[in-house]
């Protein structure tokens, strides 16, 4: 059996594509470095990423399947499921391997469940954009913290870029301990040492620029104004949107 020992990054997994046909050995198991393998694995390769390579197979990628294959592939990517490289490494060895077409053909059983995740994915992502509330804090930077499901903050990014382009804003996960934040020209990466009061997702009073907690109480009052409580379907609601959500939402505090 042939194992593939890589960094567990998504460069670091094309870099493994890569290898795999360079060496025309495709491994049967893929572990993070320092993880135990199968029991009676045969050789190991060690996986050293490189972009350059990475980005070669991306490129082929989308010449031969297009932007929305690869779009798909990065959704899947950040479903975070277990067994997930290997989905890809089988499915990108499918298209590479197969006449083209290959990644519409719904009776291959990865190309069935690489469309299922995806789409799953794609939707928390669009969930991000709907169910998001900024709170202002004291510098004026709008804040959100986020808890999704699946690691799509990355998907909705552009959305809040192009959305709120006029104020400075945060948006963290506080589930994976990284966020973006916006300056006002552009967007980066952050990873901070967030306080621990904020494991509510609720900005304390020392942190929140003035009057910001009765904007909080107007909110919530036309919330609870344009409800119709003879209407209220609970299970409804869940079904639309998440109860993980509400934990950050103002009109739910």
């Amino acid at each position: 059996m042939g194992v593939f020992v890589y960094d567990r990054s998504f460069e670091g997994l094309l870099t493994a594509v890569f290898h795999a046909y360079s060496r025309r050995e495709f491994p049967e198991c893929l572990v993070g470095e320092g993880e135990p393998g199968p029991l009676f694995a045969g050789d190991r390769f060690r996986v050293v990423t490189d972009d350059v390579l990475a980005g070669r197979v991306w490129r082929g990628l989308e010449r031969r399947a297009g932007r929305s294959i690869c779009n798909r592939v990065l959704c899947v990517w950040l479903s975070e499921e277990e067994g997930t490289d290997m989905l890809l490494m089988r499915y990108l060895r499918r298209i590479f391997g197969s006449p083209r077409g290959a990644e519409s053909d719904f009776t291959d059983r990865d190309v069935l469940r690489m469309e299922q995740v995806a789409r799953r994915v794609a939707q928390e992502g669009h969930r991000l954009m709907q169910f998001v509330r900024f709170q202002r804090a004291a510098d004026g930077t709008y804040f959100a913290p986020v808890s999704p499901r699946y690691n799509s903050l990355p998907l909705a990014v552009e959305h809040f870029r192009e959305r709120f382009s006029d104020q400075p804003w945060l948006i963290y996960d506080m589930k994976r301990g990284y966020g973006y934040r916006y300056d006002l020209h552009e967007v980066a990466g952050v990873e901070l040492r967030l306080d621990e009061r904020l494991g509510e997702g609720r900005l304390p009073a020392d942190m929140q620029f003035g009057g910001e907690e009765r904007w909080a109480e107007l909110w919530r009052a036309y919330y609870g104004a344009l409800s119709i409580r003879e209407r209220l379907n609970p299970k409804q609601q869940r079904r639309c949107m998440p109860l993980y959500y509400r934990k950050y939402m103002t009109e739910h505090w």
